[in-house]
């Protein structure tokens, strides 16, 4: 049996703990009962791949300027209606194809640059494919990087983290409401992800997407802050990046002036806070 599912088809890795019916996916879409058994559909189906410069991920403060295999899979635990990568995040069907472990490794291994990135869309849905895939990684030293929402519960996160060597991690908003309601996540769950990675030495930098009138007021960009803040050194980065109009999310893009005043004022908190997204990739 997959790991993560309990009881009559209950799925356990995250917060929404889907109860899946039949014939049926959980609200990622890609956990699934067949014949009252767990399925996992999309295993090792790889929707992207490319060879990307790390601070694209971004990550700014491990192994700079060097370059990272970037695989990415599809459907997402949230539905972020501003996803800016929304056409294989939403879309449990995306085209790709399938890869084996042994296949993913060898790439990396051929290209020269001993790192893995599991992006584009949300990795920690298909996790049981990435802990096969990361322990072979580790095993071939080569250093595994999540690129993530972090919107899963303990024992997933613990088991995932153990072979997690750098990790960007969404912090969307700092409102339950905000998760709740209109991401379908979970804040205090992301919080406690982003504590533990800090916790076990995985290298963390975070990222807020800021997006006008949704999550853009002092009071929300300082609660992010206080909380990078206060898990202590060594200190955090965080990437303030711009939103574009995108998927249903139709708010005029982020004033990139506006976008610089709050860098600016993270700042008096944090000792590094990148801007993105506004033709630069730093300020």
């Amino acid at each position: 049996m997959p790991e993560f599912f309990s009881g009559s088809l209950r799925c356990d890795l995250c917060p929404r703990r889907c109860d899946i019916s039949e014939g049926k996916s959980g609200r990622c879409g890609v956990r699934q009962n067949r014949g009252g058994e767990p399925f996992l559909p999309r295993y090792g189906f790889i929707t992207a791949m490319a060879m990307d410069p790390i601070e694209k991920k971004p990550l700014y403060h491990f192994r700079p300027g060097s370059s990272i295999l970037s695989i990415g899979f599809s459907g997402c635990n949230l539905h972020c209606p501003f996803c800016q990568n929304w056409r294989i995040s939403q879309n449990s069907e995306a085209p790709g194809r399938v890869m084996n472990t042994d296949e993913i490794i060898n790439t990396v291994l051929g290209s020269g640059n001993l790192q893995i990135a599991y992006t584009y869309s949300e990795p920690l849905i298909h996790i049981e494919f990435l802990l096969d895939c990361m322990k072979k990684a580790r095993e071939a030293g080569i250093a595994n990087v999540l690129v993530t929402n972090g919107c899963i519960n303990t024992e997933a996160a613990e088991k995932i983290l153990a072979l997690t060597d750098a990790a960007n991690i969404d912090l969307k908003c700092f409102s339950e409401k905000t998760y709740a309601e209109i991401l379908g996540g979970n804040l205090q769950t992301v919080l406690d992800f982003i504590r533990l990675a800090h916790k076990t030495k995985v290298h963390v930098e975070v990222t807020t997407l800021v997006v006008p009138g949704l999550n853009d007021s002092e009071a929300e960009l300082d609660g992010c802050a206080d909380f990078i803040a206060g898990l202590g050194p060594p200190e955090i980065p965080w990437h303030l990046t711009a939103y574009h109009p995108d998927y249903r999310w139709k708010a005029p893009p982020t004033d990139p002036a506006a976008l610089m005043d709050a860098a600016h004022r993270a700042r008096q908190k944090l000792k590094y806070v990148y801007t993105g997204n506004i033709g630069l990739t730093r300020f």
